[in-house]
């Protein structure tokens, strides 16, 4: 006689909308992955799903604003419902954790409310909101890392992101992540390398190692050791069929000689780092809070260049902060110019609630921000042509990994995060293909096979 079997859970959409980092992408997966058991299958509307998440980021001007704008569409579509459905709202991430009771107060059809360090109690909200009317919220600092009970992840495709670090010490004068995400946080190397060695068993072949100041990892050893992500790194590179390793978002503080090495000694971690400046000047560094100077950045460039001789770099600009002047923006400029990026985001400054930097004094009127961010994403654009333009007639070994846009296409990215579309079968995808870059296109390279037979 057969044990009887629980009843399967009944089937629920989910829809998840995304704002922001790596991180917060990583984090919806992972939402996805522990309400995966409840019966909630991912939809790629919000019009017919049962449940909807706006995973949120806090760092850019507006954030809670945008959230507003979403949550009043989806308040409509809620009202709407017909037949008894339902449609559950959740806002997780660090818009939840820094202003709930605003969303509370101006959104109160809002079911969950639920802070970035605390989603894997998702399962246990939804069930609460489904007998409790008004907001269910969950937003302190939970004293056990949430990393202890979440489901391995599910691989899909061959590039994985990896959370192995969260949370930042540094208080930047205008960043919110210490408040929302919290303080500095490594996972121990044992989970970190039992999670990269599924998701390579998975075909997984790429993984990107995240964290806020991910080169801050100290993550506990199984032999009581502690350590950094450049010995975290080498260990990686040991699973076999994991053929690259990344990470973001790094700080300067942070580069430490042994991660700098490993770009040299590690093969499968990539020529490519992202390395935020904010300000080529000393003043205005001073004034954020980074705790480390221009040359400081110039020698840990130096360094990187002298052990990793292709190493092609991306930084953070942000212009407009209080107090930056003509000199100041220039410094900028003249760094910029003098270490030379593969590409860059910048923006412009924007007051965060609850930062020392909105009490300053000298804020710089919105046209010269405007002003000096046309002028910096010119040379940034520059730069990005050039070293695009660079590539061409070079032989690179690209990860391919999804079908193009147009049949018998496949686009893979080079070493450099640059996408790259190909002439190829589709049993190619998630192999590592030595291509010669043929042109530059919009937003990719255009490549052929070195091998025609390989194609």
């Amino acid at each position: 006689m057969t044990a009887p079997t629980s009843p399967l859970p009944p089937r629920r959409k989910l829809f998840i909308k995304t704002y922001g980092c790596q991180m917060n992408v990583y984090d919806s997966a992972r939402m996805a992955d522990v309400l995966a058991p409840q019966g909630f299958v991912s939809t790629p509307t919000p019009e017919d799903a049962d449940m909807v998440i706006l995973n949120t980021c806090h760092i850019r001007e507006k954030a809670a604003e945008k959230v507003f704008s979403d949550l009043g569409r989806l308040r409509s579509m809620k009202t709407a419902r017909r037949n008894g459905q339902d449609m559950m709202i959740a806002v997780a991430g660090c818009v939840a954790q820094a202003e709930g009771a605003e969303i509370t107060a101006r959104a109160p059809y809002v079911d969950i409310l639920v802070g970035p360090q605390s989603y894997h109690r998702l399962p246990e909200l939804v069930a609460r909101a489904d007998r409790k009317n008004g907001a269910v919220v969950d937003t302190e600092f939970p004293s056990e890392p949430k990393f202890d009970f979440l489901p391995a992840p599910r691989a899909e495709g061959p590039t994985a992101f990896l959370s192995v670090q969260e949370g930042c010490d540094k208080f930047c004068t205008f960043c919110v992540v210490p408040y929302t995400r919290g303080a500095e946080y490594s996972r121990p190397a044992v989970d970190v390398l039992r999670e990269a060695q599924g998701l390579v068993a998975a075909g997984v072949r790429e993984i990107t190692l995240l964290g806020q100041n991910v080169n801050a990892y100290h993550g506990d050893a199984a032999d009581g050791s502690t350590w950094g992500l450049g010995r975290l790194a080498r260990a990686l590179a040991e699973i076999d069929g994991l053929l690259r390793i990344r990470y973001t978002t790094s700080h300067p503080r942070d580069m430490n000689d042994d991660l700098m090495a490993a770009h040299r000694d590690v093969p499968q971690l990539m020529p490519f780092l992202h390395l935020p400046v904010q300000s080529g000047s000393d003043t205005i560094l001073a004034e954020m809070n980074r705790q480390h100077t221009r040359d400081d950045y110039r020698r840990i460039i130096d360094q990187l260049r002298s052990y990793k001789s292709d190493i092609a770099l991306s930084s953070d600009f942000i212009v407009g902060f209080p107090g930056e002047t003509d000199a100041d923006f220039k410094a900028t400029i003249d760094l910029i110019e003098e270490i030379t990026f593969a590409q860059a985001f910048s923006f412009k400054y924007s007051q965060r609630p609850g930062t020392p930097a909105t009490a300053m004094k000298k804020h710089v009127a919105e046209e010269i921000k405007s002003e000096r961010l046309a002028i910096i994403q010119a040379l940034i654009d520059k730069q990005l042509d050039a070293f695009n333009e660079s590539c061409v007639g070079r032989e690179l070994d690209v990860l391919l990994t999804h079908k193009g846009r147009h049949d018998g296409q496949i686009v893979g990215r080079t070493p450099y995060l640059q996408p790259v579309y190909v002439t190829a079968e589709q049993t190619q995808i998630g192999k590592v293909a030595r291509l010669r870059i043929t042109e530059v296109a919009t937003y990719s390279l255009g490549a052929e096979f070195v091998d025609a037979h390989a194609a």
